[in-house]
């Protein structure tokens, strides 16, 4: 059975693009098969892991226009088994249009049941907002991870995201939705704000937040430029080595 996962803070910065890149191609690594779907229009994720934005390229913006099939956005990155539905500036119209049409929180979840079978996991990497693209995602997704910078504002606006959770399961767009996980990142353990900040997000998450820690790592921030992963980029940083360790503490989670 696939797993759709959506990765949202509605603060930018925190570490979301790397942390639904990384772990998918480190989960990739682990055998599992995985679709990013890059939902934010910066196209961050899009080409962190390599994708050019070339005219003509078809994009999640042209599926949730009904402008063409979900299996036709699909692409292949440079690692196997690792395939991305990409995004650019345009998506950012998308919401405009979806305002008119009918089901629009929906439209995402329709075509992802047509191709979720293929995929051990699908990786939904959200915009840093709380518009309808990240409704489309949530109402899509089995569970999310939410990373959260070490730094004094890292719950500011954490408890809107945990408000809009519970309206999308009250309203019965999606009854089951969960938080897998929630990341510590950019984690610094010289600091102790560091320490402070963690120790709140402990009290307010409990059991949800994963062991494993992100920490600040100069190769982890270079590898988007080259549009590589990690692994690509340098298996053996330590940025690397964290992203490796929370793959194999997420899947220590799921259902046998």
């Amino acid at each position: 059975m696939s797993k759709i996962i959506a990765f949202t803070n509605q603060k930018g910065g925190v570490g979301k693009t790397t942390t639904c890149v990384n772990l998918s191609a480190f989960l990739v690594e682990m055998g599992k098969k995985v679709l990013i779907i890059d939902v934010d229009p910066q196209g961050n994720a899009t080409s962190g892991i390599g994708i050019e934005k070339t005219k003509g390229t078809k994009t999640i913006y042209d599926v949730l226009c009904e402008q063409c099939d979900i299996s036709e956005a699909v692409q292949l990155s440079q690692i196997k088994n690792l395939e991305i539905i990409p995004a650019t500036v345009d998506l950012a119209g998308a919401e405009v249009e979806l305002v008119r049409m009918s089901g629009r929180e929906r439209i995402l979840k329709k075509y992802l049941n047509q191709i979720r079978s293929s995929y051990d996991y699908i990786c939904i990497d959200c915009p840093p907002s709380l518009g309808l693209l990240t409704l489309n995602a949530f109402t899509s997704a089995d569970a999310l991870i939410i990373p959260i910078q070490c730094e004094f504002f890292a719950l500011e606006g954490v408890s809107q995201l945990i408000n809009t959770v519970r309206l999308i399961r009250s309203q019965g767009l999606n009854p089951s939705l969960d938080i897998d996980g929630v990341l510590l990142t950019m984690y610094d353990k010289r600091s102790s704000l560091t320490d402070q900040v963690a120790n709140e997000i402990l009290k307010f998450f409990g059991k949800k937040v994963f062991k494993t820690k992100i920490p600040r790592n100069v190769r982890l921030a270079e590898a988007p430029s080259h549009g590589m992963p990690i692994t690509l980029y340098d298996r053996k940083c330590p940025g690397a080595l964290a992203y490796e360790a929370l793959a194999k503490e997420f899947l220590s989670r799921q259902p046998k």
